[in-house]
């Protein structure tokens, strides 16, 4: 599996970016995908994710200016991004393949790709 992740960069806050992560190597529709974070001296932590059905879910801190969605013929996940805030400076990261289960979806088993940096500054 191969993950390849685009469209990080610097934004002034308010403004947008769209991350995308294309795979080649799984059947993408299958499965479940994860976009993560990770700032300096924090943990990673989960932005999003969808599952094979399109159901998704988010983390309360992005609920309502971020947005997740695939497209299954190209194998690529989408995460746009709005109205952003400098606490969301971070690399991003995709996750494609975790578990899902019960709410919850699990990193452990998939395939992480080589993360973006997105900056948030004035």
């Amino acid at each position: 599996v191969q993950l390849v992740e685009s469209g990080g960069g610097l934004v002034q806050p308010g403004g947008s970016l769209r991350l995308s992560c294309t795979a080649s190597g799984i059947i993408f529709g299958d499965h479940a995908i994860g976009w993560y974070r990770q700032a300096p001296e924090n943990q990673r932590e989960l932005v999003a994710y969808i599952i094979s059905s399109g159901r998704r879910n988010y983390a309360d801190s992005v609920k309502g200016r971020f947005t997740i969605s695939r497209d299954n013929a190209k194998s690529t996940v989408t995460l746009q991004m709005n109205s952003l805030k400098p606490e969301d400076t971070a690399v991003y990261y995709c996750n494609v393949g975790g578990q899902y289960w019960a709410g919850r979806y699990n990193p452990d088993f998939g395939t992480w790709g080589q993360g973006v940096q997105v900056t948030v500054s004035s």
